[in-house]
């Protein structure tokens, strides 16, 4: 449970440094560009825990396709940038692909 954990805060930072990514207008602004680079070295670092105990396809699946998900979402909330129904269909089936690996593959300790 606890590699779960880690594994959503990694997925957090990532998309908190991405988010940052946008804002730093080409790492013109210093404070956007702090965070973006943070966020990334704490993102691959709690992904680096993770990945003692998860193989690199599945946690790289997982943090991946969350990953594009919230980012889509943060996006849309607060850049308001606009999702059509097929964004919205791919990423229904990001998650669902996520979850067939949580739920059915053998690679993957509960």
């Amino acid at each position: 449970m606890m590699t779960y954990l880690i594994l959503f805060l990694a997925i957090l930072a990532e998309v908190i440094a991405t988010t940052a990514l946008k804002a730093s207008d080409s790492f013109t602004k210093l404070g956007p560009s702090i965070v973006l680079v943070v966020g990334y070295g704490v993102s691959f670092y709690l992904l680096t825990i993770v990945m003692r105990s998860m193989p690199t396809g599945v946690t790289y699946a997982i943090w991946s396709g969350l990953g594009i998900v919230l980012i889509s979402v943060f996006g849309y909330l607060f850049n308001h940038e606009k999702l059509d129904l097929a964004a919205c269909l791919g990423m229904s089936l990001i998650v669902a692909g996520v979850v067939v690996i949580n739920v059915f593959s053998k690679t993957v300790s509960h």
